[in-house]
């Protein structure tokens, strides 16, 4: 199984293989990301009948850009087809849709933490703790293979604590290899201030030209943020908020848990050098 998942592709949404879950499971609101209201539970008004969306092609155009930096990491294949069996939720009882549309939820919360998991046993720098990764991989995936029932009612929250330990000690392997041979010895910086950021509010903040180099970013308020030309080789990014931050030229080479939804919500350029994993947004290099 584990080398299975070394590819990700089973941790990519697959639209083809999954009822719109995303479309009709999901609330959201009249915002700057989307053009209407829609509760959970009920399909978006752009669903058509085989699933697919109307106005694919013009998300952007339409006022939903928070469907284009959405990223089910491969839930909605995996409630649809092996959850669920492929029955369909518009076919079956009421019941049926909605325990479909409660289940989706958990099942994406765990497939985002099977990314970060594969991400991390390929990171030689963690391989201290690949063995304990590789039993926290093991164990999500065994996870999003239960019933409905019993991934309703899991404590996916708990779970997801578990693993963000493993993580953590990840990112500190990784990021002190990083400082090693870079002569920084773990600090970063003018004054050898250490680069932890974690949870920082960053919003709107002017950091053209950055030494951010194995900076923990995690959680970071990025928003409106000014990157550009920014150094962030071997940083740590996983839930760093990105919107509308500008990294046009910056490098990211080495940069980890990172991915593409926070990609799609921010600005670069095709000069902008990103880790192997992900790839530059089409509306980067889009005329406007």
């Amino acid at each position: 199984m584990p080398d299975q998942m070394d590819g990700r592709s089973e941790l990519r949404g697959d639209c083809a293989s999954c009822f719109g879950l995303c479309c009709v499971a999901l609330p959201f609101a009249r915002s700057a990301d989307f053009a209407l209201d829609k509760p959970a539970g009920q399909p978006c008004p752009n669903l058509q009948d085989d699933h697919r969306c109307g106005v694919h092609t013009r998300l952007r155009d339409k006022g939903f850009t928070g469907c284009t930096v959405y990223d089910c990491f491969g839930a909605g294949q995996k409630v649809s087809q092996v959850t669920f069996g492929g029955q369909d939720w518009r076919a079956g009882s009421r019941e049926h849709a909605r325990r479909m549309f409660d289940v989706f939820p958990v099942v994406r919360q765990l497939h985002e933490l099977l990314w970060y998991l594969t991400e991390a046993l390929g990171l030689p720098a963690a391989r201290p703790v690949h063995a304990e990764l590789r039993a926290a991989l093991e164990k999500t995936e065994r996870l999003t293979r239960q019933t409905p029932g019993e991934l309703a009612a899991l404590d996916v929250a708990a779970h997801r604590q578990e693993v963000n330990v493993l993580l953590l000690r990840t990112s500190d392997l990784v990021r002190a290899d990083f400082d090693d041979k870079s002569g920084n010895n773990g600090k970063g910086g003018k004054g050898g201030r250490k680069k932890d950021r974690r949870g920082a509010d960053l919003m709107g903040a002017r950091l053209k030209g950055a030494d951010l180099r194995g900076a923990s970013l995690r959680g970071a308020y990025l928003i409106a943020a000014d990157l550009t030309g920014a150094d962030l080789r071997g940083a740590d990014l996983i839930g760093a908020d990105l919107r509308d931050a500008d990294l046009t030229d910056a490098d990211l080479t080495g940069a980890f848990f990172l991915t593409q939804p926070q990609l799609e919500a921010a600005r670069g350029s095709a000069g902008t050098r990103l880790p192997e994993s992900v790839t530059h947004p089409v509306h980067w290099t889009a005329r406007r």
